[in-house]
């Protein structure tokens, strides 16, 4: 197998790749995503593929549609909606999944099945390359390379923005030259599935002054007729599986939880990560969901497993997110902490009712299937006495 990447738009030639192999490109719908199409159509390549997958996202099918139509490139539309969330949001719950106890992981989790649907397509269709439009200044970069990189796709892959980086003007300007100039309206950039939306760059580039417009939030814009409710969550061996007792599918429950907890307001984040070399930057996310189901998961965790467990557990929780965060989602040391995770969550069996109001969510009831908690402490007390006690009343 050999492994060949891409890092610069110079390396976008019919020389360099096959220009009758089919090339398969991750497309968002965004400026930089249409722009590679544009130059790709522009380097004499004729089989391009734009696979878009569907977690949930905010950008509409008719704009991507409209956008390929436009540059002759056929769009593939894959749904991994429930992909998404059984096989990578269900262990970063287990894996109480935040870095550095600032913000729960996302982009995280979908990077790696992004790429790993793109390689099954490029499969189907013999494709020589996979291509996405990930920067240096973007995580992204190494989550998505390095996916592909250890699922083994055996052709060109990476972004021709690694080294090669383009002014937003001057794709702005040659996209439009083209018919396509609704580009030029986007001030931030943004990701969006159905367990996060975020927002990084543009007029949020600097952490030290980046009012976000509260337009910009969706799901956790605070409801004027919300003045309190109360929502009961159950899981079931580490997965949630009800919210007042009607069972749901995950995608279901998250949908659920992000309309009622964002509507107190609830769910929202800011938080630097690092680049490679250790550099920060900033990124802003609503997360409602996220936040009640990971802290409904901690306490049932809690209620069900030793403390010297949980003590192990949350040392390797980070490790966990730090190889999910450097693009090792397949990778043998994430999988074994997965096991340990895993055997953790067989536990975890419970129900917590939260009561919401604007701004706040606090705990009414704590239930758990299998507790090691107290309800009565008096009545322990003298159990425990009266037991201690009894070799010596024998005696």
């Amino acid at each position: 197998m050999h492994q060949r990447i891409i890092r610069s738009f110079r390396q976008l030639t019919t020389e360099t790749m096959d220009p009758e192999r089919p090339v398969v490109t991750l497309f968002s719908g965004g400026l930089d995503s249409s722009y590679l199409l544009l130059r790709l159509r522009d380097a004499g390549f004729r089989n391009i593929h734009a696979v878009s997958v569907d977690l949930g996202e905010d950008e509409t099918l008719a704009d991507k549609q409209e956008i390929t139509d436009e540059l002759g490139v056929r769009l593939h539309v894959i749904d991994g909606r429930r992909a998404f969330a059984e096989r990578f949001v269900r262990p970063a719950i287990a894996a109480q999944a935040v870095y550095l106890d600032t913000h729960p992981v996302s982009s995280t989790l979908s990077r790696p099945l992004i790429a790993e649907l793109s390689v099954e397509l490029a499969g189907e269709l013999g494709a020589g390359a996979v291509l996405h439009t990930a920067n240096r200044s973007q995580n992204t970069l190494r989550r998505l390379n390095g996916a592909l990189g250890l699922l083994g796709f055996d052709g060109w892959y990476g972004s021709p923005y690694d080294l090669d980086p383009v002014d937003r003007e001057q794709k702005i300007l040659e996209l439009k030259e083209v018919g396509l100039d609704r580009m030029s309206s986007r001030v931030v950039s943004g990701d969006s599935n159905l367990w996060c939306r975020e927002f990084e760059s543009g007029i949020l580039d600097d952490p030290e002054d980046h009012a976000v417009p509260e337009h910009m939030y969706q799901w956790s814009a605070v409801r004027p007729d919300a003045t309190g409710e109360t929502v009961e969550i159950s899981f079931r061996a580490g997965v949630p599986v009800a919210v007042d007792g009607e069972e749901l599918g995950l995608p279901e429950i998250i949908d659920t939880l992000n309309r009622r907890a964002g509507a107190y307001g609830l769910g929202r984040y800011s938080g630097l990560e690092h680049l490679d070399n250790g550099e920060k930057v900033l990124e802003i996310r609503e997360m409602p969901a996220a936040t009640l189901l990971l802290r409904t998961y901690r306490h049932l965790e809690t209620a069900t497993l030793g403390a010297e467990t949980i003590r192990e557990k949350m040392h390797l929780e980070q490790l966990w997110v730090r190889e999910a965060l450097e693009g090792r989602w397949f990778g043998e040391l994430r999988q074994a902490l997965q096991s340990f995770i895993d055997v953790c969550a067989a536990e975890v069996s419970g129900t917590v009712s939260w009561k919401l109001a604007p701004g706040s969510a606090d705990t009414r009831a704590i239930v758990a299937d299998r507790p090691r908690y107290l309800r009565d402490r008096e009545a322990w007390e003298k159990y425990a006495i009266r037991i201690e006690n009894a070799p010596y009343a024998a005696a």
